[in-house]
């Protein structure tokens, strides 16, 4: 195996990265962003998904067998320009022609996500879709485009749910250390269902996905990470590993009324460790099926307890020295090339 990863220097990009390298699998990163683990600089090539040119020379010059394609903005800031995410929909379909004109490639993974469809909607269908932000919007031109590209290989969608783990600085920078500084309560007592995934989890997930017979893969399309289950588990399990203290609870009125004085302050670019829409997810059920990749996957190894002391250890040892991504988005720099 010749394993590509693009957008390898984000959060499931590294943790995929590494799995690849303890493997001993030949790999290369492309991203346009320097890898988050700097030990990783080796096999990484500078690249801008948008210039089609570059993309066919390292094409070539890799001669991958294997492609797992994470490359995109992922945030949900922007609502008002589609262009703030051109390089996922506009992009991927750049990257599937150059991948089709390509020799040797056996397996492609695209991700996509769970934002392709709403919190409480549950799709009928792989092409049932049902996008609430503009992100979302993007992955699921990306899902028609990969599969009206007409791949002579096998190809699999993923689509993660909310993961955690190692290398996320999404948790790394609000939640932990809040919580540290004990500054964290949680919403209520009530019962709140959400689909979460341990990185561990979706890596090994992905592993599997690009060694199972295309029978069980190919066009197929799988949510990765965990079963859904109860916020307040996940939430107790993350404050036993990082301050080894059950979780305080306050009424969801006063976590209401702090959202709003951080959407105030968040206008004002200020930072803050909640806003409205850090609450919605706190108190609002988002579930995503996950039977069905239970079924052709099997059973996930990481237990989440586990993988709450693994991403506490890596916050520890690694993560402050850490620096966020600098490009984000394609109105940064100019356009290379189609």
């Amino acid at each position: 195996m010749r394993l590509l990863v693009t957008g390898g220097s984000g959060f499931i990009g590294t943790n995929l990265v590494q799995q690849a390298l303890d493997k001993g699998v030949q790999v290369l990163n492309l991203d346009w962003n320097p890898p988050l683990k700097p030990a990783h600089r080796p096999w990484w090539r500078e690249w801008d998904i948008m210039d089609a040119g570059a993309t066919a020379r390292h094409l070539a010059e890799f001669r991958p067998t294997h492609v797992v394609h994470l490359a995109a903005r992922t945030d949900t800031d922007v609502q008002d320009d589609l262009d703030a995410y051109r390089q996922n929909h506009e992009g991927t379909e750049l990257l599937l022609a150059a991948l089709k004109e390509a020799s040797g490639i056996e397996r492609l993974i695209v991700t996509s996500t769970q934002f392709v469809c709403e919190a409480g909607y549950q799709p009928k269908d792989e092409l049932d879709f049902k996008p609430f932000t503009l992100y979302g919007e993007t992955k699921r031109r990306c899902e028609l485009a990969t599969r009206a590209a007409g791949l002579p290989f096998t190809w699999t969608i993923i689509r993660p749910t909310t993961i955690w783990g190692p290398w996320s600085l999404r948790y790394r920078d609000v939640m932990f250390k809040v919580m540290r500084k004990g500054l964290y309560f949680h919403p209520g007592k009530g019962r709140v269902i959400r689909s979460y995934g341990y990185v561990g989890n979706v890596v090994w997930q992905v592993w599997e996905i690009l060694g199972k017979p295309p029978s069980v893969v190919h066009e197929r399309v799988f949510y990765v990470g965990d079963p859904p289950l109860d916020l307040r588990v996940w939430v107790g399990a993350i404050s036993k590993a990082l301050v080894g203290k059950p979780v305080r609870y306050i009424p969801t009125w006063a976590v209401r009324g702090l959202a709003l004085a951080g959407d105030a302050l968040k206008a004002l670019r200020l930072p803050f460790p909640i806003t409205s829409g850090r609450f919605r997810s706190m108190t609002t059920d988002y579930i995503t099926p996950m039977d069905k990749t239970e079924a052709a996957l099997g059973k996930a190894p990481w237990a989440l307890e586990d993988g709450a002391r693994a991403t506490v250890d890596w916050y520890d040892r690694e993560s402050a020295a850490v620096m966020k991504p600098t490009l984000i988005d394609t109105r940064q720099k100019p356009v290379t090339g189609k």
